[in-house]
């Protein structure tokens, strides 16, 4: 395996699958049989997950509701799919604990940096909730700061395109992959890779990125195996 541990990034918007939204159990489904397959091969996960699913916390200002509040809203959302992904994983028998940075102990643990860790080295996926427990930061932020406190050796950011591209593969049939890219070019070439809060902390303490397609079944494995050309590797 390439990785030892690794910190596990989904968008709430993943979790709808073919649905408008909320979670489509069939796809839960998918990333529980994903996740197990890669513990059992002894990588220690960590997940975060966003909210977008459910509630986000930026779109709430257009509907006249304090930013703050909104984003306070939109962490909730993320222990909600924080429940959703622990109840699938233990569903196929993986061990798993839920830490939220905002503290509610009748569903989840407070995060707890020390327990983490020791989870982690007992086997057991941590998945953290809330994001980082304050307002006007996201969940990619949120993913940033945890890996590098859990010291992961790498984030592993899954969506729905198959890596960086020099623009949109969506809307531009001729946009061109990246296999790996520096920190250096994706500033240079202006990328949209993570918000630069959270890209800036993975830059500044040598955390590496890999941004793969989820959704192919099988690419998880790949990519902490290390093979090649699965998605795109953010490197120094």
């Amino acid at each position: 395996m390439a990785y030892r541990r690794i910190l596990l990034k989904l968008s709430g918007e993943a979790l709808m699958g073919e649905k408008q939204f909320g979670i489509d159990h069939n796809r839960l489904d998918q990333y529980a049989k994903e996740i197990k397959e890669i513990v059992r091969a002894g990588i220690e996960v960590a997940i975060v997950i966003g909210g977008g699913n459910i509630f986000r916390g930026i779109q709430a200002v257009d509907g006249g509701i304090d930013r703050a509040q909104g984003d306070y809203m939109g962490m909730l959302a993320t222990v909600i799919n924080g429940m959703a992904l622990q109840s699938a994983l233990e569903k196929h028998e993986v061990f798993t604990r839920l830490q939220t940075a905002i503290k509610m102990e009748q569903i989840a643990e407070p995060y707890i940096r020390r327990r983490a860790v020791r989870h982690l080295e007992k086997g057991r996926v941590v998945i953290f909730g809330a994001g980082t427990g304050n307002p006007y930061f996201t969940t990619d932020t949120a993913a940033s700061l945890r890996a590098i406190e859990v010291e992961a050796d790498v984030i592993l950011k899954g969506t729905r395109v198959d890596g960086i591209y020099d623009k949109d593969p969506e809307k531009n049939a001729d946009a061109i992959k990246f296999d790996t890219i520096s920190f250096t070019e994706v500033y240079e070439k202006g990328l949209n890779v993570m918000d630069m809060t959270a890209f800036t902390l993975c830059n500044e303490n040598k955390l590496p990125i890999v941004v793969f397609d989820m959704n192919t079944p099988g690419n998880l494995k790949k990519v902490v195996e290390g093979e090649k050309n699965v998605g795109t590797l953010v490197e120094f």
